[in-house]
């Protein structure tokens, strides 16, 4: 985190000084509380000054302090709850992270039960309670980040907002502008927030599985509620199986139920697979409606869900029938890795270390660091509950290195047309293990079976050396992802259920293949002998 001044603002009762507290003890840094100071200074009360000399001379002394304190960095500074109403305040700390705290008229009553000390809450409380909030409701709005104090504790609401203030936005460029990537912890209670400023119809839908759906959907409809959205739930069946032109039909079905317009937002929330489906519905139905995608597994959230790709399946192979649907944004909430099935975060694993290989050898270092220390944290045998590394945990800034290697990539050539061919590293060969698997495997682990395959290719072939091969095999291993193919699928059936892939150009196959740890290539005449080889190899 910054050290940039935190400033928490909202109305009296929303909990600034006893949230300040504990918020300034979590960073360790020092507490500033606007109003305890100035009482200090005047050697008066709040509740005097106002008596005595009147609200203006106590706002024109919040101002000089104001002007005094964002010379400082690095503190937490409570405010007045009137103190940022005046837009010259809140300029005068546009340097620093605002936050405002809020609460309900039944919360601020019962919290201010027996005060008498608020100087502007003379008469009927809740009265003047509801007076002062609509009056100052523009002013409060005009704050990007709000946090909800209702019903919990200072350090609760701490640690939301330093969870927030954690949060990284990337931006990724496209032909039609640019949409943020939205990198944090606990961000699908705000996921109504970051679509606040859109101008969209209020009518919209939450596409998910049974399974994310119990998880994780109350929690995304309750934030859309908060931010006057009218969301529809919509659950289809989870799996590869599901990713089909049936399914997309369906959805129409259920959007037109739900009366969709064309400014109305459809929300995949899910894996690669709702991500795919639903994107391909929200870019066909009425010739395109706004999509935002949510991705709940490690491998969408570092793959499928940048991009803006969209597809679904065909018998005769995967992604045949798609476009390109870029998001409005895509909102990444690494606390739900949490209850990711330890499965699923190999898998994603399998897209993190591919993106390493394709485009930085620093993060294929810092991923194999990562397996080293998750071998000394559980011992070299690992648990098989919790997995080698002993947590489903991926830190911001790894996750956000592998982001970056895609986005370089999709931002140079966002059609497909060269070089965002880099991106299918393993997936001509571990597409056509998926297909003979009739997708029933983990996408992540054919995608680990087609990187080694392609990898002992480059070897065979001269293309990289030995050492990379061993390199590149070695920390699939690592992290416990098959590097080898299934008996019961010959080499030459792989390489029959390759020729349907999308990726032929010109009647050629192309193959991307590791020059070396961080650099591949695109090769269009590689020999059917050399790929039935490395196949063999790979038994």
């Amino acid at each position: 985190m910054d050290r940039r001044n935190i400033v928490l603002t909202g109305f009296m009762g929303t909990g600034k000084t006893s949230v300040g507290h504990a918020l300034a003890k979590l960073l360790g840094r020092k507490l500033i509380d606007m109003d305890t100071w100035i009482a200090a200074r005047e050697g008066q009360t709040v509740a005097e000054i106002f008596a005595e000399r009147g609200e203006a001379d106590f706002r024109e002394l919040e101002r000089a302090l104001i002007l005094e304190l964002v010379a400082s960095e690095n503190l937490v500074i409570a405010t007045g709850g009137g103190a940022l109403v005046n837009p010259e305040n809140r300029a005068a700390f546009s340097d620093a992270q605002i936050i405002c705290l809020d609460a309900s008229v039944d919360e601020i009553l019962a919290r201010l039960n027996g005060a008498n000390d608020r100087p502007l809450l003379q008469g009927d409380k809740e009265t003047r309670i509801q007076e002062l909030l609509d009056a100052r409701r523009d002013a409060y709005n005009a704050i990007a980040m709000h946090v909800n104090t209702n019903q919990r504790t200072p350090q609760e609401i701490a640690q939301e907002i330093v969870n927030r203030l954690e949060m990284r936005e990337i931006l990724v460029e496209t032909p039609h502008g640019a949409y943020p990537i939205f990198l944090g912890r606990c961000l699908l209670d705000h996921v109504g927030e970051f679509l606040r400023d859109h101008k969209f119809a209020a009518r919209c839908a939450v596409v998910t599985n049974p399974t994310v759906g119990m998880l994780y959907a109350q929690r995304v409809l309750e934030s859309l509620r908060a931010q006057n959205f009218s969301p529809t739930l919509i659950e289809i069946p989870d799996g590869e199986q599901y990713k089909t032109l049936d399914a997309v039909r369906d959805l129409y079905d259920q959007f037109i139920a739900a009366k969709l317009e064309r400014r109305s937002p459809i929300f995949a929330l899910g894996g690669g697979v709702i991500g795919d489906t639903v994107g391909f519905a929200a870019a066909t139905y009425l010739r395109g409606v706004p999509f935002v995608q949510i991705p709940t597994t490690l491998l969408a959230m570092v793959d499928s869900s940048i991009g803006g790709k969209v597809a679904v399946d065909h018998p005769s192979g995967k992604n045949l029938i798609g476009a390109f649907k870029f998001p409005v944004c895509v909102i990444a909430d690494l606390s739900v890795l949490e209850t990711l099935p330890l499965e699923e975060f190999r898998a994603g694993m399998a897209e993190v270390i591919k993106h390493g290989v394709i485009g930085d050898a620093g993060l294929f270092e810092q991923i194999r660091e990562t397996g080293k220390q998750g071998d000394r944290e559980t011992g070299k045998q690992g648990d098989r509950e919790t997995g080698k590394q002993g947590s489903r945990e991926v830190s911001g800034e790894l996750l956000e290195r592998a982001l970056r290697v895609k986005i370089e990539i999709v931002e140079r050539d966002p059609f497909e047309e060269n070089v965002r061919a880099h991106l299918n590293l393993g997936h001509t060969f571990g597409q056509a293990i998926e297909k003979l698997a009739e997708y029933k495997m983990r996408h992540g682990y054919a995608v680990a079976m087609g990187v080694c395959v392609a990898a002992r290719l480059a070897a065979n072939i001269s293309l990289c050396d030995a050492t990379t091969r061993d390199e590149i095999i070695s920390l699939f291993e690592e992290f416990e992802l098959p590097t080898h193919i299934p008996q019961e699928f010959s080499a030459e059936q792989i390489l029959d259920a390759m020729g349907t892939d999308k990726k032929i150009q010109d009647g050629k196959l192309r193959l991307i293949l590791p020059r070396e740890v961080g650099c591949v290539v695109i090769m269009n005449d590689v020999r059917r002998g050399a790929m039935l080889k490395a196949l063999a190899e790979s038994y």
